[in-house]
């Protein structure tokens, strides 16, 4: 391991390259480095530890973009950064890969904890910031960052990686297009036996994927939120159930659990024109889509409702296969490029924070609603 910055035989792209350094931060960072037009652009990833390598893969196999640093405080990570990016410096020292003036955007991928500190450090030096969900401890914390990040005209993207997998995207796709109509309800279940975070509860652990793929797909406002659950290890729950109750009499309802014996990764999406289940473990018919429903004439009064049930054919529609962290992180180079605010930004992952910290509140009232 060398001092961040030692001068050191380290290929380099042709300066007239379109190239994206970046810098991984995580429990072992990594950075890299993006050259457009001749300007030097570099993104530092805090975290290397389980899903830093992979997000440091990812950046640096996309096209203009390189991994040129990692940093981590585990020497052992490190050590496996080196061999994975034998061509990217690899360090501890997080204050001098964030003055360095040759990084432009880090990324990090650490205990949640550390985000706002890391984050709004890596803000205050000029670099564009990839932050791995949730995006902060709480939402003041957030909406410090956003403010920053807007006053400085940077970048924030918040990982949440599941909005850009095939089948979200082609589930937006369904719900833009009105294929289902007014939506009537969201219902997850997101379950396996662990992984038990020492940090975290299993809500601010896994909710954080449904909340934001809710929050992506559809406008109603979020006006109550509830939820229950139990700890019976750590002192952190570990089972839960969360309900949010949006606008226009939408609802969703999230099952996350680290004490299910089975894997399930099932939703239900219920419209008024059809409804749709999504089984993210299914190999090839990943969505499919029902002609079913209900179809209510008024009568005179609620005794003459007439109550119809509609069960037509079901559709598996084609889901692009494509790795999703692939097409993020292509997406924030590109946002990066255009100067433009990713859907995925600050104020996306301040949106979800609120939602978690009611939901934490009304957990620790045995599920008394919170108002937002």
């Amino acid at each position: 391991m060398v001092p961040f910055g030692t001068k050191r035989a380290v290929a380099r792209p042709n300066e007239n390259s379109p190239i994206l350094r970046f810098y991984f931060f995580q429990p072992p960072p990594v950075a890299f480095e993006w050259h457009r037009k001749g300007k030097n652009t570099h993104d530092q990833n805090s975290g290397y530890g389980y899903w830093g390598p992979r997000i440091a893969r990812n950046f640096n196999s996309a096209d203009d973009c390189k991994v040129v640093a990692i940093c981590d405080k585990s020497a052992a990570s490190l050590q496996r950064a080196s061999r994975d990016f034998p061509n990217a410096e690899v360090t501890c020292d997080f204050k001098a890969v964030l003055s360095s003036t040759d990084i432009d955007a880090v990324a990090v991928v650490t205990p949640v904890w550390t985000h706002f500190e890391l984050a709004e450090a890596a803000l205050k030096n000029g670099k564009h910031v990839f932050v791995e969900k949730p995006f902060t401890s709480t939402s003041v914390q957030a909406e410090q960052l956003v403010e920053l990040a807007e006053r400085k005209n940077l970048r924030i993207m918040v990982d949440h990686t599941f909005l850009f997998t095939g089948a979200v995207r082609r589930i937006k796709a369904m719900v833009d297009e009105g294929a289902l109509g007014k939506l009537y309800y969201y219902d997850s279940t997101r379950v396996n036996l662990g992984l038990f975070q020492h940090d975290v509860n299993v809500i601010w652990d896994l909710a954080p994927h449904d909340l934001s793929i809710v929050d992506h797909l559809i406008t109603n406002e979020p006006q109550c939120v509830a939820a229950t659950g139990q700890s019976h290890f750590n002192g952190l729950e570990d089972v839960a159930y969360i309900t949010v109750y949006y606008s226009d009499r939408m609802i969703a309802h999230f099952n996350v659990n680290w004490l299910s014996p089975v894997k399930v990764r099932t939703t239900l999406v219920g419209g008024e024109k059809k409804m749709l289940v999504w089984n993210d473990l299914e190999a090839d018919e990943k969505i499919k889509l029902y002609d079913k429903g209900v179809d209510i004439n008024n009568g005179q009064s609620v005794y003459d409702l007439l109550v119809s049930y509609r069960s037509g054919d079901m559709w598996a529609p084609r889901v692009e296969q494509t790795e999703a962290l692939a097409a993020e992180t292509k997406y924030f180079i590109d946002c990066i490029s255009k100067n433009e605010s990713p859907f995925n930004d600050g104020r996306a992952g301040l949106r979800i924070v609120r939602l978690l910290e009611a939901a934490e509140k009304s957990l620790k009232s045995r599920g008394v609603p919170v108002e937002l």
